[in-house]
């Protein structure tokens, strides 16, 4: 049997669970993960990703279904969405992206009041299977390592609304 040691997990594991919304907290907070802070949208890097460059794209308004956007608003969320893809295609040079919204607790939203979607770089050879099999993730970059190399692209992004 092999082992494999992630012990940067320990800080997720032990640490109390932040209280709040993370989205509202970084749109307040100077020093967190926050890429993009546009004023519809915003992207933060996920704190505990699945792989590095791991995003989320989230609504500036605190709301948690899609019926409480405007056409505007929507189309100015995927548009962030369409952008950070760019970006990460870029940056990382992935092979291929997952992109979702879970909408509900039962659909595997973790911050539920507060509509986001997740964009996930993946790689032939990725080693996200660990994570079903072992329950362990495997990040080959340190999260600020990669937010220091998302940052600059961010900050010239350039939406039409």
């Amino acid at each position: 049997m092999k082992t494999m040691w992630a012990p940067w997990r320990m800080e997720y594991i032990l640490n109390d669970k932040e209280k709040g919304c993370i989205f509202c907290k970084a749109l307040s907070e100077q020093d967190n993960l926050t890429l993009y802070k546009g004023k519809v949208t915003m992207v933060v890097m996920n704190k505990f990703p699945y792989i590095n460059g791991h995003l989320l794209v989230a609504s500036i308004k605190h709301l948690s279904t899609l019926d409480q956007l405007s056409k505007g608003e929507m189309g100015d969320l995927l548009e962030t969405v369409e952008q950070s893809v760019g970006i990460l295609k870029k940056v990382m040079n992935p092979d291929g992206f997952n992109v979702g919204l879970n909408l509900g607790k039962v659909a595997g939203a973790g911050v539920e009041e507060h509509l986001h979607f997740h964009i996930v770089p993946r790689w032939f050879g990725d080693t996200n299977a660990l994570t079903v099999f072992a329950e362990v993730r495997v990040i080959p970059e340190h999260l600020l390592d990669t937010y220091n190399n998302l940052k600059p692209y961010f900050d010239n992004i350039d939406l039409t609304s």
